[in-house]
């Protein structure tokens, strides 16, 4: 997803120069739409529905020996450390289970990938020309599963894959990635990676406290009728690795 800048549109007042006190006045229109061009920027900093947002993308790196790497997820820091033994490959925050579905915790290892998943579960009945949000249960047409790319499953049902990172935990279990960093992570991990997962990791007071999160989390999906399209996974972003 690509960032925006949204903002408030202002004018800049013009005062008539007068002969009398003209020099005065000049000195007062220059001060105010001065001040009126700083303000510009602090109100868009300001602007608590339409704040100016950084492109989220952590940087990844290869690891040298791929037999040696681990994934952590720190459960209450919503953060996920690839690392090689003390050596980060790649830190990004997540988003993990809901209190009611929450992610399985313990000494895991990835049992399968795939790139071009869908939900088994939840998605879109599509009905001629409609496309309906819907349980696949309660499919009303055929249904097509919600697009969750670069799935890599830890557990029977569970797994990593791209979607947005809320700053809150949102997921039926799963653990989410970013679309930026998703494909990065697809990368970095084969089937038989060590996957731990607990409340807590050493690295959170280090590494997670120093690495931001992503502010696209509310952004809108795709048109439906691109996530319902084998062009959705066209679009996503291919991990590159430094």
């Amino acid at each position: 997803m690509q960032s925006t800048i949204k903002g408030h549109k202002g004018k800049l007042q013009r005062e008539e120069v007068g002969l009398t006190g003209g020099l005065f006045r000049v000195c007062i229109c220059w001060m105010k739409k001065s001040l009126a061009l700083i303000a510009v920027p602090l109100l868009l900093a300001g602007c608590a529905t339409s704040p100016f947002r950084t492109v989220y993308d952590q940087p990844a790196y290869k690891a040298k020996n791929p037999a040696n790497v681990v994934v952590k997820v720190s459960l209450n820091k919503q953060m996920v450390y690839v690392m090689e033994g003390n050596k980060p490959l790649l830190v990004t925050a997540c988003c993990v289970g809901m209190p009611s579905k929450p992610t399985p915790k313990g000494n895991l290892c990835v049992t399968r990938k795939e790139r071009n998943k869908r939900s088994g579960s939840y998605g879109y009945a599509i009905c001629g020309a409609k496309i309906v949000p819907c349980e696949a249960g309660n499919a009303k047409g055929r249904y097509v599963g919600y697009p969750m790319p670069y799935w890599v499953e830890f557990a029977p049902g569970y797994g990593f894959h791209q979607g947005w990172v809320w700053p809150t935990p949102k997921t039926h279990g799963c653990v989410r990635l970013h679309a930026n960093d998703a494909g990065d992570f697809w990368e970095l991990v084969k089937v038989g990676t060590p996957v731990k997962i607990a409340n807590t990791q050493p690295e959170d007071a280090t590494l997670g406290a120093k690495t931001p999160r992503p502010q696209d989390y509310n952004d809108p999906d795709l048109p439906e009728s691109v996530m319902t399209s084998p062009v959705y996974f066209e679009k996503i972003k291919v991990g590159v690795l430094q």
